[in-house]
């Protein structure tokens, strides 16, 4: 549970059907665990792409290493020891070229994320449930009470009751008017809640501030002593002059819950991201609908978070927009969390398919990920998302040095260098060396695992001996062991 109360809430799907494949277009080879997420914070989904979890919308999946076709590996840069290669470098003076003066490269490819099917094929690379997820009515949902039936040892239910974000659907109470003296007044403003309004003015503060602090053109970098090699910051403003031909802008804007910056560059936005599914990934004109668009890119489980000893801008969801010239050419989709920003999408303009652009914003995320540590020192790494090894188009993502990927059997970070001699052997492996090294996070007590069952948070245990003749522990077990003992004691698991 979050500090300010909240619980991240999840329906489990299983995955025991195969799927087509986004990478090598098998047709049933693809395989995943997947669930719905209501809610969930931060923390709860930083610890889970530290599993091998990984978000698209609402949806979170985690690819069955051992079985998929293509086993997909998470990869994260260490921002801060981060050197551009002599191909990044290319990218940012090709970028800074066209900025001064107007020179449009002639090929026609992004050399960054050309064919990248990761993060396109959202309806081929990922199977979402089968079955519809709750449809949640927050206004109908009271609360959530805490089961007065722990008898765990030292269970670690939370005693806490959440009060506005249970998935569960509750029958509406008929409406009756309070008796003269008794009860709320009916003609006045409905009373809300200390805490909802404090959170709200918290909201109100951070859009302002992100809207003053982030909205920002590009400036130039310190400069650094003469024996050290040039910094990142320093390639990404190179060249510029004062009055360059085009002017760049990079602006953050929150994108749930949308800000009024979000909301107002909505329609322009999901323009180029119609532009970028026909023109780079051949989808039919039909395909890239708006709804489909908000459901992808703009809906997101993660709550907006506050911490003291967290960036200005907050954690949670975000758009990063770069306009040219007063319109938006790119987008990457962001999720700033505790120790990482974690990459999701990036769609752009195909008009300017040439300037590399997926290169180019992969390298001024890095940068914004080291100007978030500055302000938050434990927020050091840039996530990519998956490393496909068996699939040459999505290598590229290992240049961006150094970088570690997430061993499939000990969730530990291994240097991709030291991975990639097995990785050459075989599509799967193991990548930690110790064979005695195992998962600190292993499931060790199912009964401790919390589950969510009409409206009342309880361990498992619990549940289960409420629900004498329940069958569902095969699938509670196997869902706790794949988001580890630490989630499942935080996260509730929806139970009908």
């Amino acid at each position: 549970m979050a500090a300010g109360g909240s619980y991240s809430i999840v329906e489990y799907f299983g995955g025991d059907d195969g799927y087509r494949c986004g990478y090598c277009k098998h047709e049933n080879g693809n395989f995943s665990h997947g669930m719905w997420s209501h809610t969930m914070t931060v923390q709860d989904y930083q610890d889970l792409i530290d599993r091998g979890w990984r978000r698209s919308g609402k949806y979170v999946y985690k690819p069955i290493m051992n079985k998929t076709c293509c086993p997909q590996y998470t990869i994260r840069c260490h921002a801060l020891n981060f050197h551009p290669s002599k191909t990044h470098k290319k990218t940012l003076k090709k970028v800074n070229r066209f900025l001064s003066k107007g020179e449009m490269p002639v090929e026609k490819q992004d050399e960054g994320h050309e064919g990248e099917p990761m993060d396109s094929v959202h309806e081929e690379g990922i199977q979402p449930p089968s079955q519809e997820p709750l449809k949640i009515d927050h206004s109908e949902v009271q609360d959530i009470t805490t089961s007065s039936d722990t008898d765990t040892t030292n269970s670690t239910a939370p005693t806490t009751p959440r009060e506005d974000a249970a998935p569960v659907p509750a029958e509406k109470t008929p409406s009756a008017t309070p008796k003269p003296g008794k009860g709320a007044d009916p003609n006045r403003p409905q009373c809300r809640k200390a805490k909802d309004i404090r959170k709200e003015r918290r909201l109100q503060k951070e859009q302002q501030k992100q809207q003053e602090a982030v909205s920002s053109s590009v400036n130039p970098a310190p400069k650094s002593s003469p024996n050290q090699p040039k910094s990142l910051e320093e390639f990404i403003t190179e060249s510029l002059p004062n009055d360059p031909l085009h002017r760049l802008e990079v602006r953050l804007v929150r994108s749930n819950p949308p800000s009024p910056q979000f909301k107002a560059s909505f329609d322009a936005s999901y323009q180029v991201y119609k532009l970028y599914q026909m023109a780079i990934h051949k989808d039919p004109p039909d395909k890239p609908t708006e709804s489909q668009f908000k459901r992808f890119l703009c809906d997101s489980p993660l709550e907006a978070e506050m911490a003291p000893d967290g960036p200005d801008v907050g954690y949670g969801s975000f758009h990063q927009q770069y306009w040219l010239d007063g319109r938006i050419v790119a987008v990457g989709v962001l999720d700033i969390l505790p120790s990482c920003v974690s990459s999701v999408y990036l769609y752009y303009h195909p008009d300017f398919s040439s300037l590399s652009l997926g290169t180019y914003s992969a390298l001024r995320e890095i940068a914004f990920t080291r100007q978030l540590q500055q302000q938050s020192p434990k927020l050091a790494y840039y996530y990519l998302g998956f490393y496909v090894h068996s699939c040459p188009k999505m290598r590229y993502k290992g240049q961006y040095r150094p970088s570690d990927l997430l061993c499939p059997e000990t969730y530990t970070w291994v240097p991709i260098e030291r991975c990639i001699p097995r990785l050459d052997i075989s599509a799967y492996s193991r990548l930690n060396e110790n064979a005695q090294t195992g998962d600190a996070r292993a499931l060790k007590e199912l009964g401790r695992a919390l589950v969510l069952h009409r409206r009342t948070v309880m361990p498992y245990a619990a549940y289960a001996r409420k629900r004498k003749g329940s069958n569902d522990e095969k699938e509670v077990e196997q869902y706790a062991s794949l988001v580890g003992q630490t989630c499942a004691e935080r996260i509730l698991l929806y139970r009908a």
